[in-house]
């Protein structure tokens, strides 16, 4: 990819990300363009909607998150995810008013098991803390809906929520969310033998 190609992309990511963490309401693509100083056309031929772009925002953050992921390799089980989920919170409080727009009407697992790619770098962040940590609290695998779980407790718009409308530090947001997990790790594993 030529090195404008690849400038203009980056500058429209980082548009669309200053635009939508600080704005409300609806954001064309003429907007996310004038902010990043290229024409309307120009961000049409490297993305053909601003979803595309904020897609591609959400994976660049996916990125950090599996990269740090991948370099816990001294930690393990419910502390292994502790930190990768620590290491999103963070992640979130930093990127998160733009990541709040990036919505499907399809449901998170149906879209992880098709493919959809700025999830799945995320759940290669995910994956070995989470089986190591349903292992060690002596758990059936459940596969992807650990992630699920995961996904639905770790959602950016509820984490800051807990931080500027509950007041919580980003340290406790990460505890509470952990011990949920674990109890909904527990009762999912629970219902599916029962099943």
């Amino acid at each position: 990819m030529r090195s404008d190609t690849q400038r203009n992309r980056r500058q429209l990511v980082k548009a669309a990300g200053q635009l939508f963490a600080s704005r409300r309401g609806p954001i064309s693509m003429a907007d996310v363009a004038k902010q990043a100083e290229i024409s309307t056309a120009t961000a049409y031929r490297h993305f053909a909607s601003v979803e595309d772009i904020l897609a591609e925002y959400r994976f660049g953050v996916g990125e950090k998150l599996r990269d740090y992921s991948l370099k816990q390799q001294e930690t393990s089980g419910v502390e292994l995810l502790t930190a990768v989920s620590r290491k999103w919170v963070d992640l979130v409080t930093r990127h998160g008013g733009a990541m709040l727009y990036t919505r499907s009407g399809e449901g998170y697992l149906a879209r992880l098991r098709t493919g959809a790619y700025y999830l799945t770098v995320q759940a290669d962040a995910l994956e070995r803390p989470l089986r190591e940590a349903v292992e060690e609290l002596g758990l059936p695998p459940i596969g992807d809906e650990a992630m699920f779980l995961w996904n639905i407790l770790f959602d950016p718009r509820e984490i800051l929520d807990l931080i500027n409308t509950v007041g919580l530090t980003k340290d406790q947001v990460t505890a509470r969310l952990i011990s949920a997990l674990k109890g909904a790790l527990a009762g999912w594993s629970e219902d599916r033998e029962r099943a």
